[in-house]
């Protein structure tokens, strides 16, 4: 607990200390965040924010995590822990790092050219599916030494589900899907002063718990199997709740420059490193479907973009007054902070049940 603890703290002061650094260095570069034309008048008044905040986080997670192994040395958990570098952080941070390298590819672009086209959609998308297929194949192909993968062949729900058994190129498949999906979702959600990032933190504060109850009643840890019927069949649950509470602590420490009004904005940078990471913790913790309601708001604001989608294709006509959903309630007259933290509420609700349900599975298996 001690080394979770330790790495959250150290990310928390970086995030919180190093973003103003960001905050200057962007600036003097330029790195002015273009504003889309076609989008609401009021964010025409953010044109010039600099952008890329991203790297902010990113950076004080990956020392964060180097914190926290260095104090797993001195700590109890190191008897039942990895020394040095595992796959599963590896595979987290991996994703967290790249994800968001296809991101600073798409905010540098857009600053460049000193408007809202970055990457194109594809190139956008054939980024994210070459950073999840060769992360994927790691967390399916490389084994610890007692043939534990990051990843499962199981399609998993709270844990893995027996008789969905996709095989090795099909959870590969699933891999990607969930981290295309989930980097999506996240920037989507971006757009509003602080929304993807107050999200974010709560959805990462979820997997930190859940990681760390894993490893509470982890099946790598022979002291609990003698007592106990039921451990959870993951890899390195103490790796996973490090990660996502530094991520979730680097967020706070980050948002405190871009809630509203906004002196940095993550990017595209940020979105889809986060979206990369949360779903990777997902697919870590064997809780690939309780993550579409753990996070429930990515889900619901990418669903209102299909649907506008959709429905403008084939009947002309627009369901919402414009997509994400978050600017149909800007347009409809909410305030900008009014819509901030309504989401949050619904973010954590969403969080809020995906925990309950975690845990009565357990309270259900044991009892």
């Amino acid at each position: 607990m001690r080394a979770v603890i330790v790495a959250a703290a150290v990310a928390f002061i970086i995030s919180l200390f190093g973003t103003p650094v960001a905050i200057r260095v962007f600036t003097a570069l330029k790195a002015g965040q273009p504003i889309r034309s076609l989008g609401p008048a009021s964010h025409q008044g953010k044109k010039g924010t600099p952008t890329m905040g991203g790297v902010a986080f990113i950076v004080a997670t990956v020392f964060a995590y180097v914190a926290g192994h260095v104090a797993l040395t001195t700590l109890p958990e190191r008897q039942i822990a990895q020394e040095g570098p595992t796959m599963t952080a590896l595979v987290l941070l991996g994703l967290f790092v790249f994800c968001g390298v296809v991101g600073f590819l798409d905010d540098f672009l857009k600053v460049r050219r000193r408007n809202s086209d970055g990457l194109s959609a594809k190139g956008k998308l054939l980024g994210q599916l070459i950073v999840g297929a060769g992360f994927g194949i790691a967390a399916l192909y490389v084994a610890s030494t007692n043939g534990q993968t990051v990843a499962s062949e199981h399609i998993s729900f709270i844990r893995d589900i027996s008789w969905l058994d996709v095989g090795k190129v099909g959870s590969v498949l699933v891999f990607v899907f969930v981290i295309m999906a989930m980097s999506n979702g996240v920037n989507l959600t971006d757009g509003l002063d602080g929304l993807a990032t107050g999200a974010s933190i709560l959805v990462l504060g979820a997997y930190a718990l859940i990681g760390f109850w894993q490893y509470r009643h982890w099946c790598g840890d022979t002291d609990y199997q003698l007592h106990n019927a039921y451990c959870y069949q993951v890899r390195d649950p103490l790796e996973i709740s490090m990660i996502a509470a530094a991520a979730a602590a680097a967020c706070v420490g980050f948002l405190w420059w871009n809630t509203s009004p906004a002196r940095i904005f993550m990017g595209d940078t940020g979105a889809l490193g986060l979206g990369g990471l949360i779903g990777g913790l997902a697919v870590s913790t064997r809780t690939t479907l309780l993550s579409i309601i753990i996070g429930g708001l990515f889900v619901i604001i990418t669903m209102s973009v299909v649907i506008q989608i959709i429905s403008f294709k084939t009947t002309g006509k627009r369901v919402f007054r414009m997509s994400p959903l978050q600017h149909h309630f800007e347009l409809a007259g909410w305030s900008e902070v009014n819509i901030v933290v309504r989401f949050w509420i619904v973010a954590g609700i969403c969080v809020a049940i995906g925990l309950g349900l975690f845990y009565s599975d357990f309270l259900a298996v044991m009892g």
